[in-house]
């Protein structure tokens, strides 16, 4: 008789129908409406449209034109490729060392997770810190070690790479915790029999771990695609506007400029389109290559 009772779907609708019109106010009206106003002749942020623009796709012709986003778009891919071996990668060789231990899991685990729990702007600013030129941390470190010459970690030829170490390091924790989830749901029973057969420490890693987490793996490798694109707050805090010279844009940022700081907020528009555009197309990407298995 209590099967019966998950027979009934109308008490479902209950839970459903709220979160639902949630969701329609609140990410596919603005959605459908960015998309609209990509299309209108917007001056400023909150400002009253005049009109369709002639033509209407100009802010998408504009966009193939603009140096800037050309530079917002590489450096956006190169951060999508990093994070997939910087951030994943070094997630899952943490996971797999804290799974091997028996003493202190629990503290790794607290403290690899630590810098989720910190505010993306906190972490600007404490990076900026650290980079600056003139009495910043790392300086300072490298003068006690015998450098002599004060570094400009901010410079043009340095500026993406100071960029993108807070943000690898920032999310590293968040992929370790899944990649430790993962880890915890393969039996023991597996790395005993494989021990009793002769397997080494590597060789199960290889042949029972690797395969047994693919999936969990390819959530993350998703994830961390789809967040490199979105990828915002730290890196408008460090180098707001793209300094220097306009180096440092990312597709995310790009479109807040344009969107917030200027009076074009229908390009922005456009760019945020486009963002989603792109974001489809990685993850479908993505998960061709990584295709999930059934073991």
């Amino acid at each position: 008789m209590g099967a019966n009772i998950y027979r009934n779907k109308k008490p479902l609708l209950f839970f459903l129908v709220p979160a639902f019109a949630f969701m329609t106010v609140f990410l596919y009206y603005p959605f459908i409406m960015n998309i609209f106003n990509s299309f209108q002749n917007i001056g400023g942020l909150a400002a009253k449209s005049k009109g369709f623009l002639d033509p209407w796709y100009s802010n998408y012709v504009e966009m193939l034109h603009d140096k800037n986003m050309a530079v917002a778009l590489k450096n956006t891919l190169i951060m999508m490729m990093t994070t997939i071996v910087f951030q994943v990668g070094i997630a899952l060789v943490l996971a797999i060392l804290v799974d091997q231990i028996k003493v202190g899991a629990k503290f790794f685990r607290v403290v690899y997770f630590f810098p989720i729990v910190i505010s993306a702007t906190a972490l600007g600013l404490l990076f900026n810190l650290i980079f600056l030129r003139d009495k910043g941390m790392l300086n300072q470190f490298l003068e006690l070690l015998g450098q002599t010459e004060l570094i400009d970690w901010k410079d043009q030829s340095r500026a993406f790479i100071t960029l993108m170490i807070p943000v690898m390091w920032q999310y590293v924790g968040f992929y370790f915790v899944i990649l430790i989830t993962g880890l915890n749901n393969i039996s023991s029973d597996l790395y005993e029999v494989a021990a009793i057969d002769g397997a080494s420490r590597w060789q199960r890693i290889r042949y029972i771990t690797i395969p047994l987490l693919h999936n969990v793996i390819c959530t993350c490798v998703v994830l961390a695609v789809t967040g490199a694109l979105k990828a915002f707050d730290l890196p408008w805090i460090m180098f707001p506007k793209g300094l220097p010279l306009n180096s440092t844009w990312l597709t995310g940022t790009y479109m807040y400029y344009h969107a917030c700081e200027t009076r074009n907020t229908d390009y922005g528009c456009a760019i945020a389109v486009f963002i989603v555009v792109l974001g489809v197309i990685s993850s479908k990407v993505v998960n061709a290559i990584f295709k999930e298995k059934d073991y």
